[in-house]
């Protein structure tokens, strides 16, 4: 699985990239505008993310603003979000309007900090992102 995580926190980032490193490569990101630039360098190499997450709250290009430019550019190559890459919100914002919101600009799942790596677990599997063999690992 290859992933892309976006968060401006440092421990936060991590703490992602530690979680997640046992089910693939993670690439990591600051800002938002320097994750859009490697998802779409993936994506034009036909090495397209499985997984990316982001953290809302960002200085700049926020994470709602990532996600939008991230689907605008699979769109531009046909790809539609059912078939593009997961993409999970993973933020500390835990009201409805942020959630709903999330979902109305087509991400695929929602992670309120602090992310255990049972809740990620979980949403992994729900995403269908994990093999058998590696879902309990």
């Amino acid at each position: 699985m290859n992933v892309l995580i976006l968060e401006d926190n440092f421990i936060c980032r991590v703490a992602l990239q530690k979680l997640l490193s046992p089910y693939g490569e993670c690439h990591v990101a600051a800002q938002g505008h320097e994750a859009v630039e490697a998802f779409e360098m993936a994506l034009n190499a036909g090495q397209s993310y499985d997984l990316v997450c982001l953290d809302i709250l960002m200085p700049g290009l926020d994470g709602r603003g990532a996600l939008k430019a991230m689907r605008a550019a699979e769109r531009k190559q046909g790809i539609f979000s059912s078939h593009g890459a997961k993409i999970v919100m993973v933020t500390g914002l835990d009201d409805m309007k942020h959630v709903m919101a999330a979902y109305a600009e087509l991400c695929d799942g929602y992670l309120v900090k602090p992310v255990t790596r049972e809740n990620l677990i979980k949403m992994l599997n729900d995403l269908k992102l994990l093999q058998a063999e590696t879902a309990g690992a």
